[in-house]
């Protein structure tokens, strides 16, 4: 089951704001889901939106909207155990944090997200565009070889959930890797590149699916083949292929795409062996240095001075396109060292913050799970509609062995109790201690039949205990009531209660019931 199956609520228009994502008509998608976050009461409804909505803004621009985004998509997510929502939101979060300069939150975010895509286990849609996501921000911070990585991922659960091959091609990726391999010197490194760009565009004109490219890759295939025909290379591209201009004009609204054919249209220029025009173009352009990199313009000046014969002027240019594209790992060293500092001294309160956390969801006295941890797997699992029932288990005779034996006996009696409840469950079933002599078990997936197997079980595994020699002369035995949750969404805290109250209800009648003695 995939993420989109689970949420009922609004479905298709989230649907349907997706499919206006994928199809580069980012603002009208903005749109879309701020509908959906106005209008729902669904939790994870509101999260996936806010994500959503997050993306759009980046392929946007908008910059200035993107931290009350990113807080209140983590403020979303934050009660949303989702590992596929998680990944994405850290990848659309890092490049948030990329566009603005921060880049060791950004790390720290690519870092979050590459674990929580990788711990996600559903084959389905999402998680491949998650992967996508992740993909674009290694390769927007230069990290090309992981941005590799993470676009094969993409593409492995792309062709087993039916995306097309060309989805994925990420042709964007890959020019920004040509472009950071001529921004550093190696011209032929870039050139083998853009080539294998075009020999992918060549394939999909060859199989007529041009139609099925997405507007942001059609506009990278285009900027791929203007600056091939810059370095004084023209494309070899089968007939009827569509021209670098047609590609770049049909890249759809994002800031990125508004970039590249600016930047295009100078490489075309160059092509045309209209330099001057060129330097004309640049000298007016405005471009973010995040789109291709900051050596991009400069490197391009130096193109155009090259084509109309000043060398002095274009190796200059050079020159400074060199110190841009190094800057950026100069700043790359630095964020790394000072967090390694950082990690040293935080390492002692990660290890306290973690103790506390597991202390919180952790029984000290049995070690199973807490009532808090109870009630976040439970309102977790319900609220993705999962089918399960909730089991109440009371001890018989426990004040009685307080009474005559003291409750260190008393605790003792419990700690078994918990390691024979933990014995005869399934696996998979989920057992805490609720409180006092009361324990709580819950069965994903399970109905009355399965419920009344394990009720049975943990009743004649109790009674079979050896307690006259633990507490002489006071029997312990259970009583066991369970229920059905039924109900998700808005009524899902009264379903919950129902359940509870049915299951209690039940577990004392079956207290009326005589127990064996031993």
């Amino acid at each position: 089951m995939g993420w989109l199956d689970r949420l009922t609520d609004q479905a298709e228009a989230l649907m349907q704001a997706r499919a206006l994502m994928e199809s580069s008509r980012s603002a009208e998608a903005c749109v879309a889901f701020e509908q959906v976050i106005r209008s729902t009461s669904n939790r994870y409804v509101r999260a996936d939106a806010l994500v959503q909505r997050l993306s759009a803004l980046l392929n946007l621009g908008r910059s200035a909207e993107y931290t009350v985004a990113v807080d209140r998509a983590f403020e979303a997510a934050r009660d949303v155990s989702e590992p596929y929502l998680h990944g994405h939101l850290h990848a659309l979060a890092a490049l948030a944090a990329h566009q603005q300069g921060a880049f060791d939150r950004c790390v720290t975010h690519l870092v979050h997200s590459a674990r929580a895509l990788g711990a996600a286990t559903d084959v389905d849609r999402e998680t491949a565009w998650g992967w996508h996501d992740l993909a674009m921000a290694y390769s927007y911070l230069s990290f090309h070889g992981y941005a590799l990585s993470a676009i094969e991922h993409a593409r492995q659960l792309g062709n087993a959930t039916g995306i097309p091959e060309e989805t994925f091609a990420a042709p964007g990726i890959r020019l920004r890797n040509a472009v950071a391999l001529d921004h550093h010197g190696d011209t032929d490194g870039c050139l083998r590149v853009l080539r294998d760009i075009g020999s992918d565009l060549a394939k999909f004109v060859h199989a007529d699916r041009t139609g099925l490219l997405r507007p942001s890759s059609r506009v990278a295939y285009g900027y791929a083949l203007a600056r091939l025909a810059a370095l004084g290379e023209p494309a070899r591209l089968p007939p009827g292929a569509p021209e670098a201009t047609r590609l770049m004009i049909d890249g759809g609204d994002s800031a990125r795409a508004r970039d590249l054919r600016q930047l295009g249209v100078v490489c075309l220029t160059i092509a045309a062996d209209r330099p001057a025009e060129a330097l004309t173009r640049l000298s007016t352009a405005v471009v973010s240095a995040e789109t291709l990199g900051a050596a991009e313009t400069a490197r391009l000046r130096s193109v155009a001075h090259t084509r109309a014969g000043d060398h002095a002027a274009a190796h200059d240019a050079d020159r400074y396109a060199f110190r841009l594209a190094t800057r950026r790992n100069d700043r790359l060293r630095d964020m790394y060292v000072d967090g390694i500092a950082a990690r040293l001294d935080q390492e002692e309160m990660r290890r306290s913050a973690a103790q506390y956390t597991q202390e919180a969801l952790t029984d000290p006295l049995t070690g199973l799970a807490s009532r808090r941890h109870l009630d976040l797997y439970v309102t977790d699992m319900a609220g993705r509609g999962d089918r399960a029932v909730v089991m109440v288990c009371d001890l018989d005779g426990f004040k009685s062995v307080n009474t005559v034996h003291g409750h260190h006996s008393g605790d003792l009696v419990l700690q078994r109790v918990a390691g024979v409840i933990n014995r005869v469950m399934r696996r998979g079933d989920f057992v805490a201690r609720y409180g006092g002599d009361e324990f709580v078990v819950v069965l994903p997936g399970a109905g009355p039949a399965e419920a009344a197997d394990v009720a049975r079980r943990i009743t004649a595994a109790v009674a079979g205990e050896e307690w006259e020699s633990l507490v002489p002369g006071t029997p312990v035995g259970v009583s066991v009531g369970y229920a059905e949750i039924s109900g998700s969404g808005p009524g899902l805290r009264e379903a919950l209660s129902r359940a509870f109250e049915v299951a209690a209800r039940q577990m004392r009648e079956a207290r009326q019931r005589p127990h064996p003695v031993r």
